[in-house]
């Protein structure tokens, strides 16, 4: 297996707007997702839901695009509404299943960065979708990276702790085995960064990845990694690591009361 790398454009890079940097001055108003009356090259909109092109499109041989989430600049899916967070679950999956169906990339990749950790650039709350011209972008990706211990199916959705993570140590997999009941995945979804964010580590964890997979069986993946500094082992080796099996029976029976607790699966 080759590893051919996606090519970063620092030329592009440096003139894209930043809301990490130290000593910012970057503000609200200077947000180019909150000037909507001024955004161009609209794929496609539903609401405050947009699918538009990347104006710093910053990796070579690729098509990418953005797609804001909400109107409100501070918002993220641990604290939209459940009707929103659905509907914008939806949108989205539809939005990247269109690149896909275009046939004109090798690969489409959909994932989101949330927080200062999680490699993003700004926060107004934004996915990306990003078509590869020339390369697989799932080729490290295996099927068992989808499966561990199981906290909940039924025969649309299946959910559980990642005993053979991407990156680690602690993965959620939320898979839509049917790609029907998207309300229930999207319910998932929404629990999972809440409980990452709020429960995980204690409410230590700021930032988190949210990746979508294609699954062999024609369902999707939906993973949530929380971030912190990756570990040297991934770094040096890309060699993942996961925790223990007391530690992973400990956060699944965790997660599984914490979605219940909500009520999400009698709604």
């Amino acid at each position: 297996m080759t590893n051919d790398p996606l090519v970063f454009q620092m030329g592009i890079a440096k003139n894209k707007p930043q809301s990490y940097r130290k000593k910012t001055t970057f503000k609200q108003k200077q947000c180019p997702f909150c000037d909507v009356a001024h955004l161009t090259d609209i794929y496609k909109r539903n609401g405050d839901l947009i699918w538009l092109h990347n104006k710093f499109p910053t990796l070579r041989d690729t098509m990418q695009t953005v797609l804001i989430e909400s109107h409100d600049h501070n918002g993220d899916i641990a604290t939209y509404s459940k009707e929103h967070n659905r509907k914008m679950i939806k949108f989205a999956l539809s939005c990247a299943e269109e690149m896909q169906n275009s046939g004109k990339y090798e690969s489409v990749l959909w994932h989101k960065n949330y927080g200062p950790h999680s490699g993003g650039s700004l926060i107004h709350p934004h996915m990306q979708i990003v078509g590869l011209e020339h390369e697989n972008g799932y080729k490290y990706i295996r099927p068992n990276n989808f499966e561990g211990e199981s906290l909940f199916k039924n025969q649309d959705v299946e959910v559980n702790i990642a005993q053979h993570p991407v990156q680690g140590y602690t993965e959620l997999n939320i898979n839509s085995l049917t790609k029907k009941d998207l309300a229930l995945w999207a319910d998932w979804i929404q629990s999972g960064v809440k409980y990452m964010l709020n429960i995980m580590y204690n409410g230590r964890c700021d930032s988190y990845n949210l990746f979508f997979y294609p699954r062999e069986d024609g369902g999707v993946c939906a993973k949530l990694i929380t971030r912190f500094d990756a570990p040297p082992y991934f770094v040096g080796y890309k060699l993942s690591q996961v925790n223990d099996e007391v530690t992973l029976d400990n956060e699944a029976k965790r997660f599984k009361q914490f979605f219940d607790h909500g009520s999400i699966i009698k709604a």
